[in-house]
C-alpha cells in the first residue's frame, strides 16, 4: 500500500499561509502605525482675484494659496510660465525658477490645515497656477 503524498500539500499550505501573511501585514503596516492618508492635489488650492486696482494699464489679481491638508506641505511647485506681472511680485511668497515653474515661499512648509500664501500681480490676464509638486510632512 502507498503512502499518500503529504509533502506537497503541506508545502502548498505553508506557502499559501505565508502569503497570505505578507498581504495583510503589507496593507494593514500604515493604518497600524496610524500613518495618516498623503495630500492629494486638491489639498492646495488656488484662489484668484481682480483686485480692482490696474498697475501700468493691466488689471491686478490676488491670489492666495491655501493648504487644506491635515499635512504641513514644502517644496510647493506651481506652474507659472515665469510668473508675467508689471508690478513687482514678493520674491518671499512666489518666485520663478525657471520659464515654467514657481516655488511658493523658498520651498518652506504651508502649515496643515489652512497655512496660506497670498501676493498680487498684474497683467493682461488672470494666469493659471497648477500644482506641480510639493512634499506632505505627516
Amino acid at each position: 500500500m502507498a503512502k499518500p503524498r503529504a509533502a506537497p500539500a503541506l508545502l502548498y499550505s505553508l506557502l499559501l499561509v505565508l502569503a497570505v501573511l505578507a498581504l495583510v501585514s503589507g496593507a494593514g503596516a500604515g493604518a497600524a502605525a496610524g500613518a495618516p492618508p498623503r495630500c492629494r492635489r486638491a489639498d492646495l488650492v488656488v484662489r484668484q482675484r481682480a483686485t480692482g486696482r490696474t498697475v501700468e494699464g493691466k488689471p491686478e489679481y490676488a491670489v492666495e494659496v491655501r493648504n487644506a491638508c491635515r499635512c504641513a506641505q514644502s517644496r510647493v511647485v506651481l506652474r507659472c510660465y515665469g510668473l508675467s506681472s508689471v508690478e513687482a511680485v514678493d520674491p518671499r511668497a512666489i518666485r520663478a525658477v525657471d520659464g515654467e515653474r514657481c516655488l511658493l515661499r523658498g520651498g518652506r512648509a504651508l502649515a496643515a490645515r489652512g497655512g496660506a500664501v497670498r501676493f498680487t500681480y498684474a497683467w493682461m490676464t488672470p494666469q493659471d497656477f497648477p500644482l506641480l509638486s510639493s512634499q506632505a510632512h505627516c
